[in-house]
């Protein structure tokens, strides 16, 4: 695969976004953080994901330094540092999503249908 970045209007696969980000940490970004570190940035930014959620769809009104944040951005800031996450770790996360789909399907294939507060 090419160490060049896909064209943004191009879908890319969960594979080839593990490729880019593991091609971009060892030419650009150096190193890895520790596994450790990782997980508390990611626990970081999903709590600025939360934050623009909050003060877009929900009750709290928006702080002006929280204008240069935008929905998008936080939430790929959140999947690249799942997808280090997964890269230090050996998580083949197109494997793993497959299987979570199945598991899903398979425990809840009558669940929400079934559940009177969906409906």
């Amino acid at each position: 695969m090419s160490n060049q970045p896909s064209h943004p209007t191009e879908s890319i696969t969960l594979s080839q976004a593990q490729e880019q980000v593991d091609q971009w940490i060892k030419t650009i970004g150096v190193r890895y953080f520790s596994e450790l570190t990782n997980m508390a940035l990611l626990t970081e930014e999903v709590g600025e994901l939360a934050r623009i959620m909050a003060r877009t769809y929900g009750d709290q009104s928006f702080k002006k330094s929280d204008l240069e944040h935008h929905l998008a951005d936080e939430m790929a800031d959140v999947l690249w540092v799942l997808i280090c996450l997964a890269n230090q770790t050996g998580v083949d996360l197109t494997e793993a999503f497959k299987q979570n789909m199945e598991k899903k399907t398979q425990r809840d294939s009558q669940r929400h249908l079934q559940n009177t507060k969906l409906q």
